[in-house]
């Protein structure tokens, strides 16, 4: 049976249920500095993206300017909640554990973040030294930019077109699809909504699943079948 060279893990809203925490904390910053929005609508819109980014987005739709010092507050504060709050998602470690090729992973969220959160919910010890934070890579350029997706292969010898990418977000979907990668989509984390599938679909995941326990018979099955086939 054909394997991949490299399964890459997204981290927030994959491997830990950290997207709908960080939302809440965030969505209330914006709410306070002007902009009204709920932590659903800022998952569903919004998930997958660096807070920076967010206020990017939302300064040029709302025309409201944000303070620079809120993106060290919302840090700050997401911390503090990620340190009490996060747990792991129901069935992760028995996915990651059967996976037996090389492993990582690829997130916009600071090293730092990922390995405090990893350490918590008990796996660390699944991607040791392989923790990929897109703010670190030599571009510093965050999802949907490819570019961390691309370094990761590269430092750890994967052909992008046999590696295969479990992602939460549209965003994370481009920039694997970008990096040529092929891709999961994952809808099991609390801040899914209605039509989340769907949208992982149309951004270019190539199936989605919403257990764990369906990982390891997906990429079996998806390793059986490429494009170029």
């Amino acid at each position: 049976m054909p394997q991949p060279d490299l399964v890459i893990f997204d981290c927030d809203g994959v491997l830990v249920d950290s997207e709908i925490i960080a939302a809440r904390v965030e969505a209330e910053l914006l709410t306070l500095a002007g902009y009204e929005i709920s932590a659903e609508e800022l998952a569903e819109t919004y998930a997958g993206l660096t807070f920076k980014d967010i206020m990017i987005r939302v300064e040029e739709k709302s025309s409201i300017p944000f303070q620079v010092s809120l993106i060290d507050r919302a840090e700050e504060l997401v911390d503090r909640k990620l340190r009490s709050d996060v747990r792991a998602i129901d069935g992760v470690r028995e996915a990651v554990a059967a996976v037996t090729v090389p492993r990582c992973v690829c997130s916009n969220s600071r090293s730092e973040r990922i390995e405090f959160m990893l350490e918590k919910v008990h796996l660390l010890p699944y991607f040791t030294d392989r923790i990929f934070s897109a703010m670190e890579t030599p571009t510093g350029k965050t999802k949907p930019a490819p570019d961390v997706f691309l370094f990761a292969a590269e430092k750890l010898s994967a052909n992008p077109a046999n590696t295969f990418v479990i992602e939460d977000s549209v965003h994370g979907v481009h920039g694997a699809r970008a990096a040529g990668m092929r891709v999961i989509g994952f809808t099991g984390a609390a801040h899914s909504y209605p039509g989340h599938a769907d949208a992982l679909t149309e951004a270019g995941a190539e199936t989605v699943i919403r257990r764990w326990a369906e990982l390891k018979s997906v990429i079996a099955a998806l390793s059986e079948w490429s494009e170029d086939a």
